[in-house]
């Protein structure tokens, strides 16, 4: 039972800390949330699958809000 507890507030503080992460981003944004900018995930140099952005680009193609 002790056991349990332990996990169950271990797994409550992982979901508040990304819950306040969330709430705390201005707009909602994340920065680097494009695959195409980590050269581990994207090594054939595709164009990012949300936006469209390639990974020398700065900037979103096709910026897409998710706070709607």
């Amino acid at each position: 039972m002790e056991l349990f507890l332990i996990t169950f507030v271990l797994l409550g503080l992982a979901f508040a800390g990304i819950a306040i992460k969330i709430w705390a981003k201005k707009d909602g944004k994340f920065a680097g949330t494009c695959a195409s900018q980590s050269p581990f995930l994207n090594k054939d140099n595709q164009p990012c699958g949300l936006c469209g952005k390639m990974p020398d680009e700065t900037e979103c193609k096709n910026p897409v809000s998710f706070n709607n």
